[in-house]
């Protein structure tokens, strides 16, 4: 056998962010940039999933001027007044009874920003930050929050000249807005903090003179606007659904796969069966497997020389278990589409007359969407183990050999390999547990409710990199069974995704050192470079289509 050619390495999806080497767009040479123009209150999903994987930045529509101009008036006009207006003129939290005198109400914005930025733990990937600062920027626009213009354009240049706030991931309760994550945000806006800027970490100050932008003097409301919003939370539970919508597509191509790999039954797939039931997402995953097993040999071979009725859940139920996770991610993309175009800072401008104290900041639909995003990963990943158990066990697998290695004993094969994907599976089983039901009251119990939508929303990383990996097991067991029907062949377009395989991971005949395979092919999964590179058109949608 010649063997195949194999890449270089390739960073693992756990540091695949890494702040030294990453650079948006616009800071990589002889890449056009385009920076979408997006409406506050109408941007969509498809949008921010463009905008999230081509590092894209983003400016606000400039028709919101008047809108953020008229707040701002109203909130001068409060703020020269008597009367108590929270986070103007009174301080926060707790301290809300506490009315601060007009000469230190500029300096009160300040020391909310330094003294709320107690973030602990790893870094923010910078992905999710400028998602996170393109989220506050839509928020501030919608006219509800007295914020200046100059603010929302500080944060459009920072976006623009690639000055990146680093944000401590750990620290908010998703209750009272993402406080200590949006305050990292707000220190390099007033020249504090730390920021990333050309492959740097260096002062927030620093980072925006070498880009050419100048601190902010925070004036009334604007402290508090800044750091009062889910958008920290939001931010990292759409990065969180993006990267599950790519492993979901790739679940599809696996499942096909080893559907062939196996010699299953397509019968199961019929149209009939799934518009009887009516589930779009069942549908579509049935419609999807019969376009991507049409014209294999293996098929036609099954439907000829099999006795078996049926085959086990994990390949006669996928259009009923994926789909439901499509339908899943799709409800949960529908709901973070709201909160990105939602006004989330308190108090907000309703009109002159009413400067009110609202709830808006709590966290409580972006925990919900996050817990949905969790169990579509684990139930994704849950199915996809068991096909891979299968095809390894030479009591289902109809006549492939044990662990798919052509001299079992000798070789161990993918045996230990499906055990790894036993172990991911089972940790994701354990992060699927719901976060939108725990709370702990915080702020001497003014905040007695809190949401733990950053908890819920931050895990799915972790998640999503664990079904990476199982997902990788997947295609390496389902290719190698392929093989192993020679001279019956899969279908022209499995063929195109086996012959892509093939590129960078050698058919597994003896025993290797196999865990950069899994890493290479987590890592085409992730990008979708598998897809794409096998000629492979999307044939499920996440936003409008």
């Amino acid at each position: 056998m010649s063997k195949a050619r194999r890449n270089s390495p390739t960073a693992s999806l756990s540091t695949r962010f890494n702040a030294a080497s990453w650079r948006p767009n616009h800071q990589r040479k002889h890449e056009p940039v385009s920076s979408p123009i997006l409406t506050p209150g109408a941007t969509t999903l498809r949008q921010l999933e463009t905008i999230y994987w081509q590092d894209l930045p983003a400016r606000i529509n400039p028709a919101c001027k008047p809108a953020v101009d008229r707040a701002e008036e109203i909130i001068l006009k409060a703020a020269a007044g008597d009367q108590p207006v929270y986070g103007v003129n009174t301080g926060f939290g707790k301290l809300a009874s506490v009315k601060i005198a007009a000469e230190d109400r500029v300096k009160l914005q300040r020391n909310l920003i330094l003294s709320h930025a107690c973030g602990v733990g790893p870094t923010t990937p910078p992905r999710v930050v400028r998602l996170m600062m393109i989220l506050k920027m839509l928020s501030l626009s919608r006219g509800a929050s007295g914020v200046r213009w100059g603010l929302i354009k500080l944060i459009e240049g920072m976006l623009e000249k690639g000055v990146t706030p680093v944000i401590p991931a750990q620290g908010s309760v998703g209750a009272s807005g993402d406080l200590a994550p949006l305050a990292h945000m707000t220190c390099v806006m007033i020249g504090e903090g730390e920021a990333e800027y050309e492959g740097a970490v260096m002062n927030g100050g620093d980072a925006l003179r070498k880009a050419g932008l100048e601190p902010l003097v925070l004036q009334v409301k604007e402290g508090v606007a800044c750091i009062n919003g889910t958008q920290f939370s939001t931010a990292y539970a759409l990065a969180g659904l993006f990267e599950a919508w790519r492993h979901a597509e790739a679940s599809l191509v696996a499942s096909s796969l080893s559907t062939d790999a196996i010699m299953g039954s397509t019968a199961p797939t019929r149209a009939e069966i799934h518009e009887l039931r009516g589930h779009r997402g069942q549908i579509e995953t049935a419609a999807a497997i019969r376009q991507l097993m049409e014209g294999s040999e293996i098929r036609e071979s099954h439907l000829e020389n099999d006795s078996r009725v049926q085959d086990p859940y994990c390949i006669r139920c996928q259009p009923q278990v994926t789909g439901a996770c499509i339908d899943l991610l799709r409800q949960a993309g529908h709901t973070l589409e709201i909160e990105a175009n939602a006004v989330t800072d308190n108090p907000l401008i309703l009109d002159e007359d009413s400067i009110v104290s609202g709830g808006n900041f709590h966290a409580e639909p972006v925990a919900f969407a996050a817990d949905q995003i969790a169990i579509a990963i684990a139930e994704i990943g849950a199915i996809s183990q068991r096909r891979i158990a299968l095809m390894v066990d030479p009591a289902l697998n109809f006549e492939l050999p044990t662990f798919l290695t052509p001299r079992p004993g000798l070789n161990s094969g993918y045996m230990i390999a499906e055990v790894t994907t036993a172990a991911l599976m089972s940790e994701n089983k354990h992060l699927a547990n719901p976060c939108s039901t725990d709370s702990t009251p915080t702020s001497a119990n003014q905040e007695d409710h809190v949401s733990m939508a950053a908890h819920g929303a931050r895990r799915l990383e972790r998640m999503n990199h664990n079904l990476a990996h199982i997902l990788a097991v997947e295609f390496l067991c389902a290719t190698q069974g392929i093989e192993f029907r020679k001279p019956l062949k899969t279908s022209p377009q499995l063929q195109k995704v086996v012959a892509r395989i093939r590129i960078d991971i050698p058919t597994l005949e003896d025993d290797r050192h196999i865990a950069k395979d899994l890493k290479d092919v987590a890592e085409l999964i992730q990008s979708r470079r598998l897809i794409r590179e096998s000629g492979l058109e999307p044939f499920i949608h996440l936003g409008e289509a």
